[in-house]
Order: C-alpha cells, then sequence, then structure tokens
C-alpha cells in the first residue's frame, strides 16, 4: 500500500539541511586529502546542478559578492561549529585547536587568494568573519558569526548584537491616501536605479512607520527599523554598527528605517555610513548624503472623507453615526489609533455608559496633547446653567457652538470651505472685567463640545529670545490640532497686543510675533478662545480677524441675584439667605464665588449652616483683597 505524501511544509531548517551536509561533507574532504597529500576530489554532481531552491550559501555568496575560495572559508567556520568529525580534523591540523586558521585554509582550499580578508572584503567588512587574536594574520583562528551561522541553518532571526537598537517593523494601518503615497515613492524610487535616501515627515507622526513598511513591501523588501537615539555616538563603535545593520538589510532582505521621531536628528548622520540601495528616514528632514538621490515626502493626516471611513469601517453596524460625525471633525487621528478606540469601545460593550458619550471621551483621551510648561489642561465641568448672562450673549455662545460642531458639514460637503483660504478653525475674544464670566464660558463650550480646554501660560510662551515665542505658539497650535482642542489664551493682552511702531530690533520682532500668530489664528483648524479685562488693548487689525467678538457685561442687580441662587450646591445648609439681599453686593460673578465659598468654610468651621453674617464676613474679606471699601448700602438688609 503506498503512504500518501506528507502535507506538512519542510521547514527552513530542514530545506538547508541536506545541502549545507553536503557542502561541508565536501571542505572535510579537502581537508583529508591536504592531510594525505592526495589530490582534491571534484564536487558532486549533486552541488553543481541546483533546483528552484537556492542554499542559503549561495544566496549569500551572491548577496555579498563573495568569490569562491570566500565561500569555502565560510564553509569551513561554519563546519567545525556543526559537524565534530571536521572540528576534529581541523585539530589535527592546527595542533590541537579545533579553530581553522586562514593559513590552513589558504593552504588545503583552492583558488585560496590572500585579500579574502582584507579589511575591506566582504568577509571582514561585513563582519561575516571574525578573526581571533593571534600572532600573524595567517595563524589568527577564524570564528563566523553567531547570526551567520544561524541563517545558513535557516535559522532567521535578528542579530543579537542588534538588541535593543533595531527591530523588524509591523504593518501599521494607514488611510487609502497614505498607502497611496507610500506606493508612488515606491515606485519613484524603483524608476531612479540609484541609491535613495527617502525622508518622511508630517503631522501624522503615527503612521510613518506604516508608511514605511508599505514602501519596503512595495519593494518586496521588510523595514529594518533603528532607534535614532538608542544609536552610539559617532566613531569606530557607529561604523561598526553601520555594517551590522548593512549585513541585516541583505540577510533579511530589508530596507533600513532609522526612526528620528525621538533623539537628536544630528543623530541621523548615520545615514551617510549605511550602504543599503534604498534608506528611510523618519520624522526629520534628509541630510545631503553624497551618492544617493533624496526624496521627500510629507504624510498628513487622514482627510475628513477617510476619516468618516475609517470609523465606519472600525466600528461596523454599532457605530452611533452622530457621535461618529462629531469625532471625525475634532479629533485628528491616526489610522491606527482609530482601530485602537473601536476596539475599547467593543471591550466596553456593557458599559452602562451611553456609546456616544464614551467614543468622545475615547477620542479625548487618546489625542491628548503633551504642552508641558505652556499650557493647562481643565477638565471642563461647568454646565450652560452655571452661566448667568443676557439672552442674546447666551445665544452668542451657542452660535460659537454650532460653528464648531457643523464646519466640516458647511465647509467641505455644503462648499463653503472652496470659497476661503482661511482654514476650518473659530476664533473668539472674550472681554470684559475680570470675574464676569470668561473662562467659565470657555469651559461651558469645551464641555458642550466634548473637548479637552487647555489654558496657555503666557509666561511660559512669550520668551525674550528671538524666534522663541513663534516656536512656543506653532508647538501649542500643532498639538491641539492634532488633539481637537479648545485653546484657551486667558488674559491675553500681553500676546496679542497692539503692534507698535519699529523704533529698534526688538520691536520689530515683538511685531512679528504678533503677526506671525494672526496668519497662525487664522489656518488654525479648531476653537480658539481669547479673553482679555480691556478690548481696546487688542490690535485692530488682530480683532478683524476674528470671527466672535463677546462683550461680557457686569452683571446687574438681578443677574447678581440669579448668581446667588445658583451659586451655593443643593446639598449647603442654608439659613436666611435672600439672593435678592446679596445682589445689593456690586461684584462680578466670580467674586460671588468666592465669597460663597469663604462663608461656607466659615460655617463649617462655627456653625454647619451657612447664614447672612458668614457671607457678610467673607465679602469683607473679599473686598478688601480688591482694596475697595464694603459701603453701607451694600451690606443693607444682609444680616
Amino acid at each position: 500500500m503506498t503512504a500518501a505524501p506528507s502535507l506538512v511544509e519542510p521547514t527552513a531548517a530542514e530545506l538547508e539541511q541536506p545541502t549545507l551536509v553536503a557542502e561541508i561533507g565536501r571542505v572535510r574532504a579537502l581537508l583529508e586529502a591536504y592531510r594525505d597529500g592526495t589530490a582534491p576530489p571534484p564536487p558532486p554532481a549533486e552541488l553543481r546542478e541546483r533546483g528552484a531552491f537556492e542554499p542559503a550559501v549561495d544566496r549569500l555568496a551572491r548577496l555579498f559578492g563573495l568569490s569562491a575560495f570566500e565561500r569555502q572559508l565560510v564553509l569551513l567556520a561554519a563546519g567545525v561549529e556543526l559537524d565534530g568529525g571536521l572540528a576534529a580534523l581541523v585539530a589535527e591540523l592546527s595542533g590541537g585547536d579545533p579553530r581553522p586558521t586562514f593559513g590552513l585554509a589558504l593552504a588545503a582550499l583552492p583558488d585560496a587568494h590572500w585579500d579574502a580578508l582584507a579589511p575591506g572584503s566582504p568577509l571582514r567588512r561585513r563582519r561575516i568573519l571574525e578573526l581571533e587574536p593571534g600572532p600573524t594574520l595567517a595563524s589568527r583562528p577564524l570564528r563566523l558569526s553567531e547570526r551567520v551561522l544561524h541563517w545558513l541553518t535557516g535559522i532567521d532571526a535578528l542579530d543579537q548584537e542588534l538588541e535593543g537598537i533595531v527591530r523588524l517593523g509591523e504593518q501599521v494601518p494607514l488611510a487609502p491616501s497614505q498607502a497611496q503615497l507610500a506606493e508612488e515613492v515606491a515606485r519613484t524610487t524603483a524608476a531612479t536605479g540609484a541609491h535613495t535616501l527617502v525622508s518622511l515627515d508630517g503631522e501624522d507622526a503615527e503612521s510613518l512607520l506604516g508608511v514605511a513598511h508599505t514602501l519596503a513591501v512595495s519593494l518586496g523588501r521588510l523595514p529594518l527599523v533603528l532607534r535614532v537615539a538608542a544609536l552610539p555616538p559617532a566613531g569606530p563603535d557607529r561604523a561598526s554598527l553601520a555594517h551590522l545593520v548593512d549585513r541585516e538589510a541583505l540577510l533579511s532582505a530589508a530596507v533600513p528605517v532609522l526612526d528620528a521621531r525621538e533623539g537628536d536628528p544630528a543623530d541621523t548622520a548615520l545615514v551617510s555610513e549605511l550602504e543599503a540601495p534604498v534608506v528611510v528616514l523618519l520624522g526629520t528632514a534628509s541630510p545631503r548624503v553624497p551618492g544617493r538621490v533624496a526624496l521627500h515626502r510629507t504624510v498628513d493626516l487622514p482627510t475628513p472623507a477617510e476619516t468618516r471611513k475609517l470609523w465606519s469601517e472600525a466600528l461596523g453596524t454599532a457605530a452611533p453615526a452622530g457621535p461618529v460625525e462629531e469625532v471625525a471633525q475634532h479629533f485628528r487621528l491616526s489610522a491606527d489609533a482609530i482601530r485602537g478606540v473601536a476596539r475599547e469601545l467593543a471591550a466596553r460593550a456593557d458599559s452602562a455608559t451611553d456609546r456616544g458619550t464614551l467614543l468622545r471621551r475615547l477620542c479625548r483621551e487618546r489625542s491628548r496633547i503633551g504642552l508641558e510648561g505652556l499650557a493647562e489642561r481643565i477638565d471642563p465641568a461647568a454646565r450652560w446653567d452655571d452661566l448667568v448672562l443676557p439672552p442674546a450673549h447666551t445665544e452668542l455662545l451657542h452660535e460659537i457652538v454650532r460653528h464648531v460642531r457643523h464646519r466640516t458639514q458647511v465647509y467641505e460637503r455644503w462648499g463653503f470651505g472652496e470659497r476661503t483660504t482661511r482654514g476650518l478653525g473659530v476664533t473668539a475674544l472674550f472681554a470684559g472685567e475680570s470675574g464676569t464670566g470668561k473662562t467659565l464660558a470657555a469651559e461651558v463650550i469645551a464641555g458642550e463640545l466634548g473637548l479637552d480646554l487647555y489654558r496657555i501660560d503666557l509666561a511660559a510662551t512669550i520668551s525674550k529670545y528671538i524666534g522663541e515665542t513663534e516656536k512656543n505658539l506653532r508647538r501649542v497650535f500643532e498639538a491641539a490640532e492634532a488633539g481637537g482642542a479648545v485653546l484657551l489664551f486667558d488674559e491675553a493682552d500681553a500676546l496679542f497686543g497692539k503692534r507698535g511702531e519699529v523704533k529698534d530690533g526688538h520691536d520689530r520682532y515683538a511685531n512679528l510675533e504678533v503677526a506671525y500668530l494672526l496668519q497662525r489664528m487664522e489656518s488654525y483648524r479648531g476653537l480658539a478662545i481669547l479673553t482679555t479685562n480691556l478690548r481696546s488693548n487688542v490690535d485692530r487689525a488682530f480683532l478683524r480677524r476674528l470671527r466672535f467678538v463677546v462683550q461680557f457685561p457686569f452683571p446687574d442687580a438681578a443677574q447678581r441675584a440669579e448668581i446667588w441662587r445658583r451659586v451655593f450646591p443643593a446639598a449647603t445648609p442654608l439659613d436666611g439667605i435672600e439672593p435678592e439681599a446679596l445682589a445689593r453686593l456690586a461684584t462680578s460673578g466670580g467674586s460671588i464665588r468666592a465669597i460663597a465659598l469663604s462663608a461656607a468654610f466659615a460655617a463649617a468651621e462655627n456653625g454647619g449652616v451657612v447664614t447672612p453674617a458668614h457671607v457678610l464676613q467673607a465679602a469683607r474679606l473679599e473686598y478688601a483683597k480688591a482694596e475697595r471699601p464694603l459701603t453701607d448700602a451694600e451690606t443693607e438688609g444682609i444680616a
């Protein structure tokens, strides 16, 4: 009975073994002939006639351009590691040392040549063979690189010497436009027919690796990713590393990808030491490298249309239509981040939280921006009921929300964006005395939109050094755009003030800072809110570029009474508190909140119930802080 053929594909090691054993046997036969003084045997017929399968030793010779003698040197060094009989024979010929020497190879192997181990030879330059210490070149023992030894036996694993610095890249989800960009670069690279350096940068830092992966695969290779931040400084160690990387790129059929998104861009000088036909550089501009064609591409975030499609594909039938439209326009996430949010949303399917609310929150957390030292994140807790403003002012704030919420529909789908070059952003100026609710209104708007609110630290943003203010502002805006955040430039008079007459160089650069800010505000895609105590301090040219200007009035008696009604939480014990009487205190809403809080602490200390006396005591402290007298007309009827 004939046995059924095996359906199990042979492993790489099983494929390599017969040829490698035969090749090592051939080397042993050559050494035996040398020992016995007989003629070397002819190569077996099965070694001269190869089929479709290319053994690793033949690929090694082809990839590194090895001569027949250099190929035999590799097999000799591999044989003593794999064949005990060959190791014993070498020890017999070398006076007891099982490691072969270059002198033995020159004497025993055919077609020998001295330059096989010259410093610039493939075996030495690519560190395929290492020379152990010895008095002369001919007497120095040879050791095969462990990485190459494993590769010859069919075991493909990255070199341990590159551990922590190099890894094989993985596919990262891309938007269609990003995948098309990678394929276009691959076609251009192949068409040049020359050594190429491709640099990739842009807003979508998360997708740079994905573009590099697709580029490499389109060239029939894999990405070999190097962390630039982990590279050694310039010198022998870095040169040696470059040789190892070039060797690994050939063994793994890979494209070196230098990830410079972290670390010093100056460390990318390793590019000039690599000899791989194609090198990719991520996150920084290409340095000039003689002998390489430079290609530069910018990887943008997915377009709004692509973002909606990515969300629909990631969420499937469970996609909540309204919230998906909102997150698609507010949060500029990469394709990989969108899939990550979708997976987390699916994992919390049994959560009591509304799916739309949860989706917004997950997007907000995923896109949180890092502006340490330049901005403070505020978790929006205030709601519309916390605002006490004239109806017209409240409606204007709702109008701001509408412009932000529906900007994609109006600009993109309805075509209004084709008629303007000022971006899809919304800018507003909140002017009014301190404590009239400007910051509170910004918090309410951010909460209504489900976005993070970042208050810009102007003291850290403005720099006396020329050009530093613009750099800080650029960092703020770019990070905020990626995170869909609301920017609050609180008390922004210092930054957005009037441009003055140029009397010296400092005046010129100060005006340039304002001009840069005007241009950046127009192109900003999110919501930026500026506050000022004095509207007259703001540059007129800047005011013309603002879409909304809201003048927050000082609250009148009726409004102050309403603020007093809302200022104490429902759980606060009150006794004798009359909002109409307290409204006689001619103070702003911010001061009312401070007085109420101080009165609550005083009551907790000595009575447990907030009374008019506690409020009056707190009012005196608040007025003293502002260096204002508390008049009899204001205190009449309070206590």
